[in-house]
């Protein structure tokens, strides 16, 4: 097939799979976690005809740009090492300001904004609460009418996640769960999805003003688990929960926390003060380490 075949070939291919009702069949009225945990095995075969035949398809329908990667597509033991790939240095700055609580990871802004009580909103139209999402009375208090963002990662993004700001993490809260798409089609249609999906609460002290935040990552189809440097677990959907794992990890701003196996999403959760800020609304893009929200 010449260039021009194959181009035309993947934007049709493209344009299919971004037709609403297709891509939300496709990625969601399938076996969710059957076919997740199949990715999970399947990403992980280390052979480089199995590598680089995955990743050439996976090309056909991201913009996945291993320009940035600490090591080229060749040095790749599996799918799995590509999707949790590391960047070279200085790939990302990280805002040193004291008064900014930066971007825990690359992604687009989805809903973002003030906590209105305990109600936030996944898509126009589309609420859940607090207690819903943290299964945690006391902890959905803390955060009423607060500030909160959430950060799509897409498939072709760099998955790592890192601190915010120089801070403690004090205790994690894995809560098992589904595996729905966590796209903006099926955010539009399934109705309080992220309190559905398998996720994680990282709750940190941060050590400007004591302030607290709360991540969470928020796993989704084809993600097999979420890793944290600071617990000795992998997280996924065999991993049952509610539970609570208590640590205490101090981190500098910027420090990595742990990655995906695949794309997502985090939200981040700041009590009343934190304000948005200039930049952060629906559908930018940020990178890992830009300004997200001021202190108080």
């Amino acid at each position: 097939m010449t260039g021009v075949g194959f181009n035309a070939a993947r934007a049709l291919i493209v344009r299919l799979v971004r037709q609403e009702d297709l891509n939300f069949l496709l990625t969601n009225r399938i076996p969710r976690q059957l076919v997740t945990r199949f990715m999970g095995w399947f990403s992980r075969i280390e052979h480089p005809w199995v590598r680089d035949a995955s990743i050439a398809v996976w090309k056909l329908f991201t913009d996945l740009d291993l320009a940035e990667a600490r090591k080229p597509q060749s040095a790749f033991r599996s799918l799995h090492d590509c999707f949790t790939r590391e960047l070279k240095a200085g790939a990302r700055t990280v805002d040193a300001d004291p008064a900014i609580l930066t971007s825990p990871c690359d992604g687009i802004v989805g809903a973002c904004g003030r906590i209105e009580g305990q109600r936030i909103f996944q898509a126009k139209g589309f609420p859940y609460t607090l207690p819903e999402l943290f299964c945690d009375e006391d902890l959905a208090k803390r955060y009423a009418d607060g500030t909160y963002v959430t950060l799509r990662l897409t498939s072709a993004m760099y998955h790592r996640f890192h601190a915010p700001h120089d801070c403690r993490v004090e205790q994690v809260t894995y809560v098992s769960g589904d595996t729905w798409n966590v796209n903006p089609i099926a955010l539009k249609r399934v109705e309080k999805l992220f309190c559905k999906n398998e996720r994680a609460l990282i709750r940190c002290r941060l050590e400007v003003g004591r302030h607290r935040i709360t991540l969470v990552p928020v796993a989704a189809v084809l993600v097999a688990g979420i890793r944290l440097h600071f617990i000795d677990v992998l997280l996924h959907l065999r991993y049952k929960g509610p539970q609570v794992l208590t640590c205490d990890a101090r981190l500098a701003k910027g420090d990595e926390m742990g990655w995906f196996e695949h794309g997502s999403t985090i939200i981040v959760f700041a009590p009343a003060g934190f304000a948005l800020c200039p930049g952060i609304e629906t559908g930018a893009r940020v990178r890992m380490g830009m300004p997200l929200l001021f202190l108080p």
